[in-house]
Order: C-alpha cells, then sequence, then structure tokens
C-alpha cells in the first residue's frame, strides 16, 4: 500500500452497492457503525434483474421502516402476479398460479394462518426499484458513506484492521482506506473472493433446454403487448414451445417487461443486434409487435455454486460473491439480503465491544448451509421446469396436440406451486448446530419447499402472530434483543435483565399475556436475536448469563 495516500478510516468497507451491500449499509448505519460502500456502477441498476421479494425480505424491511415504500413500487396494486405459462403468449395457456395482487397482499395477510402466518406476503417488484429505496434509506444515516462510480482498487488484511484503497471511476488518484473490517459483495465476479483465493464448489454449466446454459436478456418497452394477449394478465409469461423457450416478468405492469430467452446451441446471441431481439421476442409472442429496446445483453443460467469459505481473517463474502444461483425461485437476491441481516448484527456487536471477536466466526457456520440448501432448491427447481421436453407437437391442432398440452399442463401447474408457492423455503431456513443457538433437545418439522410448520425450535424465524391490537407480533420486537414473555402467568425475567446489562447487550423484555401465543411458542420466555431469529427458549430465566454469553458469542465456538 502507498503511505502517501491521505488514509478514510471506516469501521466496515463494503465493496457493492447491490441490494446485499446496501442491506448491510442501512443495518449497520442505524447502529451508527461507519460504514464506507463503493460500487463501480454510476447508481443503482437500471436493468430489472431480480423481480420477486420474498415474504421473509419483506419482513426485514418491514422490521427497518420500509416495507410500505418497497410494496407501493414496480405493479399497480391492483395488477395481479400471477405466473403463467403458454405455448406462445398469443397462443394456448398451459399452466397458471394465481397469486394476490399488492391491495389484495395486504389485505390477505391478516387472515392467513398455517404456513403463511406471516408479517408480510411476498411481492413482485424489480430489484432496480428496490435498491433506490435501500440507497435512499442508507443515505439517511449520518455514519455511512455511498459512493457510486467508485472501485475497490485492492486491499490487504493487516491483522487488525484492513488496508484497502479505492478510486473514483471518473479519473483521479486512488485513496487509501483503513478499514476494521471489509465485506464483498461485489458480485459473481467478485474482486474480493478472487484476491481471497475463494474457489467455487458445486455444480455450473448444467445444461437444460431452459434455465441452463445461455440467456439473452432483453429490457424493452411493449405498449401493445397487453393489446394483442387473449388470457388474464399476469406478472410473469413463460413461453413453453420447440422454437422459443423464455420468461417474461413485467416491470411497470404497464409497458416494460424484462424478458430472457434460453438459446440453442450454435447461436451466438452475443453478437445479436436489436432487430435479433425483435425476432426472438416475437417467437415467444406468436406474432410482432412494435417494441422498444431499452437493454440487451447475455447471462448465463446453471449455476449452483458456493463460496469455500465466507470469511478470511476481516474480510467476508456475501450475497453473489459468496454464492451464485440459477434465478428460479428467485433465491439468490433474497439469500443475500439474509447474509447483511446476519452479519450485519454481529459487526455491529463487535464493533460496540459487546461481544468478541470470535462471534464472526458463527456467519460462515450459519450462513454457507443455508447457502448450500437454497442453491440445491434453485437447481431442483430449474431441473422441473428446464428439463420437460418443448415438443413441437405442443402446438398442433390435432388430437395429439391437445394430449401433448394437456400433458404439459398437468406438469407445469404441478411445477409451478413447486417453485412459487415456497412457504418452506421463505420461512424455514435454520441454524441449527450452530454455536449461537442453544439447543433445546427438540428437533424442527422436517425441511421441504412447498409447506411450513411454525415452530419456536430455537435456531429459525420466530413463529408469527396478530395482535389483538392490530399489530403484528413482530412489530413489538426489540430492533436488538428480545426477551418474549408469554402467557398470563408473569414468569421473572429479571435475570435476563440484569446478565444483558452485564454483558452491554442491547435487551428488552416484551410481554404478552396472550395464551395462544404462550402455546404457539411452547414455552413462556423465547429469546429472539436482533436478526429475529429464535436463539432459546425455555419456562425460567434461571439460566439466562449463560443462554446469553452462548447466543452473544461470548461462549467458545465450536
Amino acid at each position: 500500500m502507498d503511505d502517501t495516500l491521505r488514509v478514510l478510516n471506516t469501521d466496515v468497507l463494503v465493496a457493492g452497492g447491490g441490494p446485499c451491500g446496501l442491506m448491510l449499509a442501512n443495518e449497520l448505519g442505524r447502529r451508527g457503525i461507519r460504514t464506507l460502500l463503493v460500487d463501480a456502477k454510476p447508481s443503482t441498476a437500471f436493468n430489472p434483474q431480480a423481480n420477486a421479494t420474498q415474504a421473509r425480505t419483506m419482513e426485514h424491511f418491514r422490521r427497518l421502516g420500509f416495507a410500505d415504500e418497497v410494496r407501493a413500487l414496480g405493479l399497480p396494486p391492483d395488477h395481479p402476479t400471477d405466473i403463467a405459462y403458454f405455448t406462445r403468449y398469443t397462443g394456448h395457456e398451459l399452466a397458471r398460479l394465481s397469486l394476490p395482487t399488492a391491495a389484495q397482499a395486504v389485505r390477505d395477510v391478516k387472515k392467513l394462518g398455517g404456513s403463511w402466518s406471516a408479517a408480510e406476503l411476498p411481492h413482485r417488484v424489480s430489484q432496480k426499484f428496490v435498491e433506490q429505496v435501500l440507497r435512499r434509506h442508507a443515505e439517511t444515516h449520518a455514519t455511512n458513506d455511498i459512493r457510486y462510480g467508485c472501485e475497490l482498487l485492492d486491499f490487504e488484511d493487516a491483522g487488525g484492521h484492513v488496508e484497502a484503497r479505492i478510486r473514483a471511476i471518473d479519473g483521479g488518484a486512488p485513496q487509501r482506506v483503513r478499514a476494521r473490517f471489509l465485506v464483498g459483495a461485489d458480485g459473481p465476479r467478485s474482486l474480493v473472493r478472487s484476491r481471497l483465493g475463494l474457489a467455487w464448489s458445486g455444480a455450473t454449466g448444467v445444461r437444460r433446454d431452459f434455465m441452463g446454459g445461455l440467456m439473452f436478456a432483453v429490457y424493452l418497452r411493449a405498449p401493445a403487448f397487453y393489446d394483442v394477449l387473449p388470457h388474464a394478465r399476469a406478472w410473469m409469461y413463460v413461453s413453453v414451445n420447440a422454437q422459443r423457450r423464455a420468461f417474461m416478468a413485467s416491470v411497470d405492469g404497464r409497458s416494460e417487461f424484462a424478458f430472457h430467452a434460453a438459446l440453442h446451441e450454435g447461436e451466438n446471441a452475443q453478437a445479436w443486434t436489436e432487430a435479433d431481439a425483435r425476432r426472438v421476442f416475437a417467437q415467444a409472442l406468436g406474432r410482432e409487435i412494435p417494441i422498444e429496446i431499452l437493454s440487451c445483453g447475455t447471462w448465463t443460467a446453471g449455476h449452483s455454486l458456493v463460496a469455500g469459505a465466507f470469511q478470511r481473517g476481516r474480510v467476508f463474502l456475501a450475497g453473489d460473491a459468496a454464492h451464485l444461483f440459477t434465478p428460479t425461485g428467485g433465491l439468490g437476491y433474497n439469500t443475500a439480503v439474509e447474509d447483511a441481516v446476519n452479519l450485519a448484527w454481529k459487526l455491529g456487536q463487535v464493533l460496540r465491544g459487546t461481544s468478541p471477536m470470535s462471534l464472526l466466526d458463527s456467519y460462515e457456520l450459519e450462513r454457507k448451509p443455508l447457502a448450500l440448501r437454497n442453491t440445491a432448491y434453485a437447481r431442483r427447481f430449474a431441473d422441473s421446469v428446464g428439463l420437460y421436453p418443448a415438443l413441437p407437437v405442443l402446438e398442433e391442432e390435432s388430437p395429439d396436440g391437445i394430449a401433448a398440452r394437456a400433458a404439459a399442463s398437468a406438469h407445469l401447474q404441478q411445477h409451478v406451486r413447486l417453485e412459487f408457492n415456497i412457504p418452506g423455503v421463505t420461512f424455514g431456513g435454520r441454524y441449527d448446530g450452530s454455536p449461537l443457538v442453544v439447543d433445546d433437545g427438540t428437533r424442527p418439522p422436517p425441511d421441504t419447499p412447498n409447506d411450513y410448520v411454525p415452530t419456536a425450535c430455537p435456531g429459525g424465524r420466530p413463529p408469527h402472530a396478530w395482535l389483538e391490537d392490530g399489530r403484528s407480533l413482530f412489530d413489538s420486537f426489540h430492533d436488538e434483543w428480545t426477551l418474549l414473555a408469554l402467557g398470563p402467568a408473569a414468569v421473572d425475567a429479571q435475570p435476563f435483565t440484569d446478565a444483558a446489562r452485564a454483558l452491554g447487550l442491547d435487551l428488552r423484555v416484551v410481554r404478552h399475556p396472550s395464551a395462544s401465543l404462550r402455546a404457539l411458542y411452547e414455552a413462556p420466555l423465547a429469546l429472539v436475536r436482533p436478526d429475529q431469529v429464535v436463539a432459546w427458549r425455555g419456562d425460567d430465566a434461571a439460566a439466562a448469563g449463560d443462554v446469553l454469553r452462548q447466543a452473544s458469542g461470548h461462549a467458545v465456538l465450536r
């Protein structure tokens, strides 16, 4: 490092200004942690990219105070959010999963129970809009320094801190940065992961007819699309035919769409022009209409990759730098947000001096198994749709064609529920075996994608309920540590308050006398971490000191 450069000091240097990096900045900023975020892009994303915000992510946005702001973006409030499959968009409809509009989601969420008992339902909104909200809120925190158009050049873990150099894209001298920690949230071609020498493990180069191999992406404007669509509107439109398989998500519910087409062997989409984009779009639509090309490019489906490690000393990986998905199920962006939520509270504890450095070892221990789990689910979803053959007979107006469409309908109707009705994936991620989780001897329900059984078994999301005053139970949680005291019998929680004060933990006792909540949690006391994960539950507070020491990383991590 060039010692002649003026040094900029910060607590956390974040490389990458996508959803993961911006979520980190929000979580750290509200804790008063000095955070410098750099991203070589001139601003947040222009292209639509991810288009599905899962319910658990929306619950985190609610916790931070901007879920309503996110839900107001994207599709109009009364626009359907269905996923529908067609031979071509103007051809035969094969399958459809009907889902609530944004307006219906707000009304319906309080009526749902079981697998979908939640503070928030999913929302169909382009990542480009979400990033704008995340950036706007990140910039409100006085301790945050958000710099787009600025790249990370290099870094070195010096033991007690990280030395790095950054530089504005439009020129100028490099800036030297000294940070307590560095987080590489810098995407699949991560400079941070590369410099750490961390290789991918998992599957790549998987070939499928669809969602496996090179894909051609077009961000387009097609005002006439709804005029020629002979079917009910949807949010996602999938074409299943032998000529061109593709999917398309509505970006604004009016004229903008994110269109992605699978390529055939021998096609060189990197050389394609706007005329080719119009041709390929017409193949999926089934006719030609005027379209405006806003951008186009290629990307590769068929990845289910996880980095060999998520941490080296004071340097961490998160988001697409740590795990790379085929986007079936929309799991990449949502897993990245959970990475940020998990890492941020731990960095906050260590930087505030309320937990030892060893707490940070739990980040990889907790998040890497979830990355392996979620990439495996995404691969399963991709296999389900991408390995199903789209034969020419599907479009024949003949008895054979009718039979083929009936068989395709049966398969795709089953598939669409497998991929898009996934409360088990959304809410069922767990940190079983984590040294921060106090095992109570119980075991959680099986991990399945399409069913979720609420459980307060330590290590997972707290069971949700709506309170008599109309609030979500989650709304009553403290920003940091929460001790839930449940049921009509008042259990003495003072030992937790005393132990938290001794450890310097920001803990609040939240009492709810409801007998139904006591039954839901199967215990009168439950400790909820800052990332809204149950760390412990029990019948009394006798072991409060030991529980809090373990949950906050003061116990030796195994």
